[in-house]
């Protein structure tokens, strides 16, 4: 994949602010603001229905302000931040067919596990954010998608444009940055989660770089997330603290 991003002044001050804020400000902010989700929802049932809107609200800006970037950068293709049709589908064909009947027979299984009584791998690092109602769950969906569509395209389409066409990284170099800042964001899930976070980035950094384009990874990104948010029932609070 080749980038040849060119920034404009305004534009790359709007992404120095962007970045600063992804890489410093955005895993502390979400890790208080996930204890706190943690210390109310046992008393106040909006609680995850309001945590849930505050994250897409804050998502979506970071969109916007990607989209403010590109359009004031006239030397910034759309194809630089993966706006393109994915190409070499047959490098990556396999992998993604893999991977998708990988998250509905794990989903499956893990459905069955956590219907038995007892905790699913990993469910505690953010067994906070799954639903346990069908209007927390409609949010867990567009959560999902919003995870999904503007984290692919600001934590990997824009951050990789930025390493490559400022900081004069290569392309591998920049998008282990990039992976690097997107797995800080999810400092709230400890260090556990966060491995988990790592190598599922890594695979879709990898389909990014070996297509072009973001939207196999927007696509298989929703639905890991939807897998999470919306399929798994919510475990058994007493059940969650003893497996975390």
């Amino acid at each position: 994949m080749s980038i040849s991003a060119s920034f404009s002044t305004p534009g790359l001050l709007l992404t120095v602010a962007l970045t600063a804020y992804l890489a410093f400000a955005a895993p502390w902010l979400g890790r208080r603001q996930y204890d706190r989700l943690a210390r109310r929802r046992a008393h106040d049932p909006r609680a995850l229905v309001h945590a849930y809107r505050l994250w897409m609200a804050e998502e979506w800006i970071w969109l916007a302000v990607t989209a403010l970037i590109l359009v004031l950068s006239p030397g910034l293709d759309p194809a630089d931040l993966g706006f393109a049709m994915p190409g070499h589908l047959g490098r990556v064909a396999p992998a993604v067919v893999g991977m998708t009947s990988a998250i509905v027979i794990g989903t499956l299984l893990l459905r069955r596990l956590s219907r038995s009584g007892r905790a699913a791998p990993g469910q505690a690092a953010y067994a906070e954010l799954m639903p346990r109602t069908a209007g927390e769950r409609r949010h867990g969906l567009a959560m999902a998608i919003t995870a999904g569509v503007c984290e692919e395209i600001v934590y990997r389409g824009l951050l990789i444009a930025f390493g490559v066409g400022v900081l004069g990284l290569s392309t591998t170099a920049a998008a282990a940055l990039a992976l690097v800042v997107f797995v800080a964001g999810h400092f709230y899930q400890g260090w556990k989660g966060m491995v988990v976070v790592a190598l599922l980035g890594f695979w879709l950094t990898n389909v990014y770089l070996s297509t072009g384009s973001l939207l196999l990874p927007i696509l298989v990104h929703v639905l890991i997330d939807v897998r999470g948010l919306v399929c798994m029932p919510a475990p058994d609070r007493k059940v969650v603290g003893q497996a975390g």
